[in-house]
């Protein structure tokens, strides 16, 4: 099956059909290219819509994502941020494996073709001129036939006159003669040409054309064979994210199944948990007792001693039985916040408390951490002076002490009010009780009452812990933090390309090549932290070592 054999004759109609061939492949081309420009905006959209339900920094908006809900919800629009991105790999991978690659090959195709058909042109030029040429020939042929025909007859019929002289009739007879020589000469110019011809018309049959026609399918074929490969090549590319994707989903599937009601439910009572007690049974007031009272200065005496005390505790218990009423809401909002938080109840003022706290010993932590880089640079500077001025650093040193020290007597304040709200709150577990709102005024309050507190007609407190028991709490919580402290994951590995000595404190010596554990970059100060293992860790010059990060490692715990 040739086309050079079969479509001998069908140049035109070969010519269109491979015209239309490219044309077939270009609104493929284009086809693959609308599809990339969909998955990137699809893509887009995505993102866009993932970063629009997204958690504003800072905001109240984010602390509702401590909810499992909240938190399921934030994963899913992590997975979708996610799963956008492979609609971009998609994107990108058909543009650069079909859609760039087709369309250098389609101009390769019409630069082929134009070749092909060219030649093809050519050839039948050729066979045009050659046939003009024979038809020439021919037409020669057949005029210097006739005329030595009636070169023939006019000899023939003056030899036939006795009128005519001798002269003529031989004039006559070189005439004819001539005219047949002629005819001989054109009928060998037309057997030459028509010969030439016919050898033309059988290599432009069967060795040009089929030449020509050959390439031109097998260009064509060429072309189908790489539309199916592109095609398949379409179909591989969204194959290959499908894994991905399905993960993704999985991770909304998981987030889902980690949703706990009860833990949510758990988390109101934490986040609207006022600390205080529901109010006790309200006492009968008798009104009546008065018409009781006998006409005696003792009975009217004692009347009055026991009835005024009733009143004023009555009074009393309104305020102490409702600390929470509106009126002292709306009292608190018109004024500005105190730096205690004492206008809130008492779970929720430990709550705020205790993040102030935390958030005053992560920026002692980063200052200290910050004097400790410029501690050791100063060190660094003081063995190699080449490299900077000791003395320039000690203005940056006391500067970053004094706010190490303004912070930590800030804690200490915030502590302390911590330690006292801790102390007045009821131990977790125990069930308190009240007396229908009165006291027990008897004995003095020891160290160890401090679920039997006192409360001002407002709900204010008004008992002062011992400054020895703020200490105390203080100085607790300060080991307990630091006694819990894990040793930090590593974050990577690195190779050391020189032997360093590690002979100031908090450094580590290493070998040239030797390989370790990286826990904490470079934070600007030209050092980084390393383990060796899990006794041996220290800082090294960040010059000294080729780090190399791996974010897998980051939630693991190896040494060697």
């Amino acid at each position: 099956m040739s086309w050079g054999t079969e479509l001998w004759d069908q140049f035109d109609n070969l010519e269109k059909h491979t015209q239309w061939g490219i044309d077939v492949l270009e609104k493929y081309i284009k086809f693959v290219k609308e599809r990339t420009e969909i998955e990137l905006s699809y893509a887009k959209q995505l993102r866009n819509l993932s970063k629009k339900y997204q958690p504003k920094k800072n905001s109240k908006e984010e602390e509702e994502y401590k909810y499992t809900s909240c938190k399921a919800f934030l994963s899913t629009l992590n997975e979708m941020n996610d799963y956008a991105g492979q609609h971009e790999v998609i994107s990108e991978n058909m543009t650069s494996q079909i859609t760039v690659d087709l369309a250098r090959f389609v101009q390769e195709l019409k630069q082929e073709r134009k070749s092909n058909f060219h030649d093809g042109r050519k050839a039948q030029q050729h066979m045009e001129t050659c046939w003009k040429h024979l038809e020439s020939s021919k037409r020669r042929f057949e005029r210097d036939c006739k005329e030595a025909d009636r070169a023939q007859q006019y000899f023939e019929k003056m030899d036939a006159d006795i009128n005519v002289t001798k002269a003529d009739v031989e004039k006559a007879r070189q005439q004819a003669q001539i005219r047949h020589q002629m005819a001989e000469d054109s009928k060998a110019d037309y057997s030459s040409s028509l010969q030439k011809f016919n050898q033309e018309q059988h290599e432009y049959y069967h060795t040009h054309i089929p030449s020509i026609f050959q390439k031109i399918q097998e260009m064509e074929e060429r072309r189908i064979v790489r539309i199916g490969e592109s095609m398949k090549t379409y179909a591989e590319v969204d194959r290959q994210v499908i894994p991905i994707i399905g993960k993704c989903l999985d991770g909304i599937v998981k987030a889902a199944e980690a949703i706990n009601q009860k833990s949510d439910s758990q988390l109101v009572i934490e986040a609207y948990k006022s600390g205080f007690e529901p109010p006790g049974d309200i006492e009968f007031e008798d009104y009546t007792q008065p018409m009781k009272r006998t006409v005696s200065d003792n009975s009217l005496s004692n009347s009055r001693g026991d009835g005024k005390p009733e009143l004023k505790f009555g009074g009393k218990s309104k305020g102490k039985l409702w600390p929470f009423i509106k009126k002292n809401k709306l009292s608190l909002k018109l004024g500005a916040t105190p730096e205690d938080f004492s206008n809130l109840p008492p779970e929720q003022r430990r709550k705020k408390l205790q993040q102030k706290v935390d958030e005053l010993n992560k920026e002692i932590q980063k200052e200290m951490d910050q004097r400790d880089a410029i501690t050791k640079m100063k060190d660094v500077y003081l063995k190699n002076p080449q490299m900077g001025d000791p003395a320039s650093l000690d203005h940056k040193l006391t500067e970053v002490s004094q706010n190490i020290e303004k912070l930590r007597l800030e804690a200490q304040k915030f502590e302390a009010w911590l330690a006292e709200v801790e102390g007045r709150l009821p131990a977790r577990g125990e069930q308190a009780r009240r007396q229908s709102g009165m006291y027990d005024g008897q004995g003095a309050p020891t160290a160890n009452s401090c679920a039997q507190d006192r409360e001002s007609p407002d709900g204010s407190y008004t008992e002062e812990r011992s400054q020895e028991n703020e200490v105390k709490v203080l100085a607790t919580d300060f080991d307990d933090e630091f006694d819990d402290e894990e040793p930090l994951p590593a974050i990577g590995t690195c190779k050391a390309l020189y032997t360093f000595e590690g002979q100031n404190e908090g450094t580590i010596s290493v070998m040239e090549g030797e390989i370790l554990y990286v826990i904490e970059e470079d934070k600007g100060d030209g050092w980084t932290r390393i383990r060796r293992n899990e006794d041996e860790e220290g800082y090294v010059p960040t010059s000294y070592v080729e780090v190399y990060l791996d974010k897998n490692a980051k939630g693991a715990k190896t040494y060697i």
